[in-house]
């Protein structure tokens, strides 16, 4: 009991306190559908670098220093998920003092218009992406997904049971209740929204409907919060320590992180290794530091090894990828070893990459 006061002490004392040195305003050119949030950190520019360099790769598919308008694509539909997406507010949340939060509103147009919100979340000791599996230790995952799938499972139920209380059930009742019969609760903490608070964690899940039954959803989004001292016996190390402001770091995962090194030991190269999925596929995005132009990456991360291949064009003929280079390497602390191997003449070149 003792050291559970002190840790919530820790973090009472050290973390409420927003971060004085950290500013955020607007990335040029700002307009009605363009707000977007630029960092200023003048006490640890490479962290400052980091986020900004994440949230606008992540988000806008635009390398930061590239010529241009940095809203080009999400304005003109033309990323990577064919869609027109507008940024129209950010927020910075009351947070410890090792965590910034980012909470962006927007909406992305495709078929159907679709309002969005979306929230990141950084390690400020080191400028990393937080990712909600490396809070928690690897046997108690579980039990705070079934914690969070329980909430929601409540929430829809207690709706379920007003509605089917109606005796006369409209037909816009009928088919709301069918949406809510068959609402997806499974919610994994690798595909869920969270950020942090002051005094807890709030996970988003997503709602149950699909676009077209949107306007049937009366529940929307489900919002689970949870006290920190409700999951304490669930923190990993790193939570624990990003928590109650210790310089302590340890290793955490692969996803969301930056690398910068080189191919064949004299082509400067970044690259930002996107979410690690369940099954252990992912993708990434990488650039020679010289041209700034996006190149994907696809592949599976195994036992610290990673596979990928990077695509050169579709053949209609033969309706398939056709390869640019096959990529193999190995993770060996905060480093990636490995190699690049162009597909046609099958030369190796060497690739070294430490993360930033």
């Amino acid at each position: 009991m003792k050291k559970k006061i002190v840790f919530f002490l820790l973090i009472s004392g050290l973390s409420f306190s927003q971060q004085k040195n950290l500013t955020i305003k607007d990335l040029s050119p700002k307009s009605e559908d363009t707000v977007f949030p630029v960092i200023l950190y003048a006490e640890n520019p490479r962290v400052e670098n980091k986020i900004n360099t994440f949230l606008q790769v992540d988000q806008l598919e635009y390398i930061p220093g590239s010529a241009g308008n940095p809203f080009k694509l999400v304005s003109t539909g033309t990323t990577s998920y064919f869609n027109y997406i507008y940024f129209y507010n950010w927020e910075k949340l009351e947070t410890p003092k090792d965590i910034l939060s980012i909470a962006l509103d927007g909406e992305a147009s495709g078929a159907y218009p679709e309002g969005f919100s979306i929230w990141k979340n950084f390690d400020l000791r080191t400028g990393n992406v937080i990712n909600a599996e490396d809070l928690f230790l690897p046997g108690s995952a579980k039990i705070v997904e079934n914690i969070i799938q329980k909430q929601v499972q409540k929430r829809i139920d207690d709706f379920l049971t007003e509605l089917k209380a109606d005796k006369n059930l409209s037909e816009e009742s009928q088919e709301q209740i069918s949406i809510y019969e068959n609402c997806f609760v499974d919610h994994t903490l690798g595909y869920i929204e969270f950020y942090f608070g002051k005094d807890k964690l709030t996970f988003v899940a997503g709602r149950c409907s699909n676009h077209a039954m949107r306007a049937l959803d009366d529940l929307g989004s489900h919002v689970v919060e949870i006290p920190y001292k409700n999951l304490e016996k669930y923190w990993s190390p790193y939570a624990k320590n990003l928590l109650s402001g210790s310089e302590k770091i340890g290793r955490t995962s692969f996803s969301n992180k930056l690398y910068k090194g080189t191919i064949d030991g004299k082509y400067p190269v970044t690259v930002l290794i996107n979410h690690i999925n369940e099954d252990n596929s992912f993708s990434a995005s990488y650039w020679y530091d010289k041209n700034k132009k996006l190149i994907s990456w696809s592949g599976k991360l195994v036992h610290d090894h990673f596979s990928m291949t990077e695509n050169d064009y579709h053949s209609e003929e033969l309706k398939r990828w056709i390869p640019r280079a096959i990529i193999e390497a190995d993770a060996k602390g905060n480093k990636i070893i490995g190699t690049w191997q162009d597909y046609r003449t099958k030369k190796y070149l060497k690739l070294e990459l430490e993360e930033l």
